[in-house]
């Protein structure tokens, strides 16, 4: 099977191309309802872009030619398209503003705007400007040097799209690597970008050059089927055309210290992003701890993580990760109350969880919150349980994975 195209590295691309000199070509883009958000919101600002079919043509504008919009800007429930874009608005000599759907706006702001705010943007919105809609007055910014708390690609990239309009060099530093799509992006499209450890540092005034890139297969779609041929007896799938990189992977080495079956084939570059065929086969599971680097390595697939920890031998343990209270639902309460249901003994911690695994789960009956990570795990869940289960809210899954159900009834006919 193939999987969906990655979104992160399309969200970027589309930004970034819309800031660039010329042409950036964009190939094999996902198509999901977050990542038309952010070519949404490019358009707006009087970026064309041509959909060809297989590929996107972004007409760049520079760093300084987007268009003040004439109406606000709706990032949907796409929280990567908003906070990128409010680095990105922050260096725009207009006045802009953002907003969301129902969950989008409940979503923190804060750890984005209070760096730009830092570096000279404006901004105003709900709760003293930590939420959606937030009113943006960008221009005038100062270099940042500047320390994330809490490890986050979106908040590094928002503060160097920022950087790319201030005056000097900024730099952001994490307490762990978060991941690098932004940084590889960037160094390919001529930015004066330079990292030495856990910093990250780009020159402000350089221009970007047109990009032209092929995306990979999404790993975080991948992470789906991964696990549910890991779970489900008999399997054996190969998944073609995966994005590997080693800041996204975190998953792959969670379930092999689990003891699943994993192989990486046809390893290459493309675009300068590693990429491989994962085959992956039954096999069982073991609890394990999990906590610090792993968790930031892993963050987007602790939901169908849990899931595989739901069936493991013993008890998996995990903390580090309030993050995910923040995220499209509050994970760990959605994970937690959706394997209850199931009959599994899990129980939540302020930054973590803990689930003793069982072999058999039972049928239920689940509630998505609107989180698409959740819709789709607690489908993998329902494939290992006895009966009937149902999740509803699914409409969410287009978000990130246009086609899931197709696929997955696919690789259940072909397994029949």
């Amino acid at each position: 099977i193939r999987v969906p195209a990655d979104k992160s590295i399309t969200h970027r691309a589309v930004l970034f191309g819309g800031i660039a000199h010329g042409e950036s070509r964009l190939r094999n883009p996902l198509r999901g309802e977050d990542c038309l958000r952010s070519v949404d919101v490019l358009q707006h600002m009087g970026v064309r872009i041509e959909d060809r079919g297989k590929e996107f043509v972004i007409h760049g504008r520079g760093l300084h030619g987007l268009r003040e919009p004439g109406n606000v800007l709706d990032c949907g429930n796409s929280g990567t398209t908003a906070r990128l874009t409010c680095g990105l608005l922050s260096g725009q000599d207009f006045f802009s503003v953002l907003t969301g759907d129902d969950s989008l706006r409940n979503r923190p702001m804060a750890r984005v705007t209070e760096p730009l705010r830092s570096m000279g943007a404006r901004f105003m919105g709900r709760d003293g400007g930590r939420k959606l809609p937030l009113a943006i007055r960008g221009g005038g910014l100062k270099a940042l040097d500047y320390v994330l708390p809490v490890a986050s690609a979106q908040v590094k990239t928002a503060v160097l799209l920022a950087g790319l309009n201030a005056e000097g060099e900024t730099t952001v530093t994490e307490p762990e690597k978060s991941r690098d799509h932004t940084e590889r992006m960037l160094r390919a499209m001529g930015a004066a970008i330079r990292e030495d450890g856990l910093s990250v540092t780009v020159q402000g005034g350089t221009g970007l050059n047109g990009l032209d890139l092929t995306v990979p297969g999404d790993f975080s779609s991948a992470a789906f089927f991964l696990v549910a041929a890991t779970l489900v007896p008999g399997s054996e799938l190969t998944i073609e055309n995966v994005g590997v990189n080693p800041s996204r992977t975190g998953l792959l080495e969670l379930l092999r210290e689990m003891g699943a079956s994993v192989r990486l084939e046809n390893e290459r570059q493309v675009s300068g992003e590693p990429v491989a065929d994962l085959f992956v086969s039954h096999s069982p599971l073991s609890g394990i701890a999990i906590s610090g680097a792993q968790v930031v390595r892993a963050i987007d697939e602790f939901p169908i993580l849990c899931v595989a920890a739901s069936m493991a031998t013993g008890e998996t343990q995990i903390s580090g990760a309030a993050e995910l209270r923040v995220k499209e639902s509050d994970r760990i309460a959605t994970m937690v109350s959706g394997l209850r249901a199931m009959g599994v003994e899990a129980e939540e911690r302020p930054d973590g969880m803990q689930i003793l695994g069982r072999q058999n789960l039972s049928a239920g009956s689940f509630q998505s919150h609107g989180d698409h990570r959740v819709a789709m795990s607690m489908s993998v869940a329902g494939l290992c349980a006895r009966g009937t289960s149902i999740i509803e809210g699914t409409e969410c899954v287009a978000t990130s994975f246009p086609g899931f159900w197709d696929l997955l009834r696919s690789v259940q006919r072909n397994s029949a």
